[in-house]
């Protein structure tokens, strides 16, 4: 069932624009002959000129509304001056309402642009299907017609200027839930290496569980690439590494390492590099009982020849022993690693240490105490290994936030 319908207006006629709550009248009463216009948010997206007058919004839509009394208060017109802005304000407010399925009514030839922008703005959440608009300019009216082409691939030009677009539109909007904010470690020496730890504060994602530095899309998420590059891109600025030379790893949760240079796996949560200048990011720990950690630290040894006694870690943000309980079955892992890693082992959902167990599995395999720096160190001020789902204000968790959450990252490089 369609839950919204969107009807685009934005690229008519000079002689149309004009005229544009006479078009929006005639396009309304279009539209209601559609069984569509019961869907319960209706949008019209025009083009604000720039310089141009515009009579109050209140106005403006009470003028176009007569006679649609039904349409009143589910019906919004979104005037900006590009696609991009009016696409992406729209897009705020199916996900304020978790909207998903979506009818497009669109002129014919705006179809195939309108499709590289929904598939740039939007992800695999979100189902659209298209209507075509006739425009006939001598009569300025317009009609809603059966579908007339099949789609076509636009020139590599013309989706390039769609993308500049949408990038540019992206970088004028405004940091949220306060300035971007990373955290760094003093076990590490800045004069050799670049790194941190990123909160969610400063990007430009909105929704709730991912506001607002999100640095990760999926098809089962709303925010699309676009906004997690975005988001990158402030948190490179803010940090001083290249972008463009920025690698994360593929997670699957399991102790396999990428080796910068070699042969890239399908998937690996680890990942060693001995270039300057390359960024080198991960997320998560789900890897803990695998061992991907000592799996990284044995890809440093075997590969660059580093000494196992030379090497420091630093474990991040994470969820703490105070939050995170497992079932019983899963606990018995962690509980073979060390009796300490659990907590109320009898009980049906155990509290679970994944920080001790790192740091039990890396000094077994060689790592020193002391090279080590989680939350058990001594000085407390230097503690940067913060329970994520203690501290919602400056952190995501799946643990949480369900799976819907926002993910933030550790990132280090050696500098140039």
């Amino acid at each position: 069932m369609v839950e919204a319908v969107l009807v685009d207006l934005f690229s008519l006629p000079a002689n149309l624009q004009n005229n544009i709550q006479g078009l929006l009248h005639n396009t309304l009463k279009a539209v209601e002959k559609c069984s569509v216009i019961h869907a319960p948010c209706v949008y019209v997206m025009c083009c604000q000129r720039q310089g141009s007058e515009r009579k109050g919004e209140q106005e403006f839509l009470l003028e176009a509304l007569r006679g649609f009394h039904s349409l009143r208060r589910r019906l919004e017109v979104v005037r900006a001056q590009t696609t991009a802005a009016a696409l992406y304000t729209i897009k705020q407010r199916l996900d304020e309402k978790d909207l998903s399925i979506i009818k497009v009514i669109l002129p014919t030839l705006r179809k195939d642009l309108m499709k590289v922008y929904i598939d740039h703005l939007f992800t695999a959440v979100y189902q659209f299907e298209f209507e075509d608009l006739q425009v006939i300019s001598d009569s300025e009216s317009l009609q809603i017609a059966e579908h007339q082409h099949e789609g076509q691939i636009l020139p590599s030009q013309d989706v390039a200027l769609i993308q500049s677009e949408i990038q540019t539109y992206l970088e004028s909007l405004p940091s949220l839930k306060g300035e971007l904010t990373i955290l760094r470690s003093s076990l590490i020496p800045d004069d050799i290496f670049l790194h941190g730890f990123t909160t969610r504060t400063g990007g430009i994602s909105y929704i709730p569980t991912l506001s607002s530095c999100n640095l990760f899309s999926s098809s089962k998420r709303r925010d699309p690439q676009v906004v997690v590059k975005e988001n990158l891109r402030r948190l490179a600025n803010a940090a001083g590494f290249n972008p463009e030379a920025f690698h994360r790893v593929k997670v699957d949760h399991a102790n396999a390492v990428c080796i910068m240079g070699k042969t890239e796996p399908d998937n690996y949560d680890g990942i060693v590099t001995d270039q300057k200048g390359v960024t080198l990011a991960a997320p998560g720990w789900k890897g803990t009982l695998l061992g991907v950690s000592m799996a990284t630290v044995n890809a440093m040894v075997s590969e660059y020849g580093c000494n196992v006694k030379d090497i420091l870690v630093v474990l991040g943000p994470s969820v703490g022993p105070c939050c995170y309980k497992l079932p019983h079955e899963s606990a018995k892992e962690f509980h073979r690693i060390d009796p300490k890693c659990v907590r109320l082992f009898d009980s049906a959902s155990p509290y679970i240490d994944i920080r001790r167990a790192t740091r039990i599995l890396l000094e077994r395999g060689g790592v020193l105490p002391e090279n080590i720096q989680d939350d058990s160190i001594a000085d407390q001020n230097q503690n940067i290994t913060f329970c994520t789902a203690c501290h919602p204000d400056k952190f995501y968790s799946h643990f949480r936030d369900g799976t819907n959450f926002g993910t933030q990252i550790g990132f280090i490089s050696i500098k140039d």
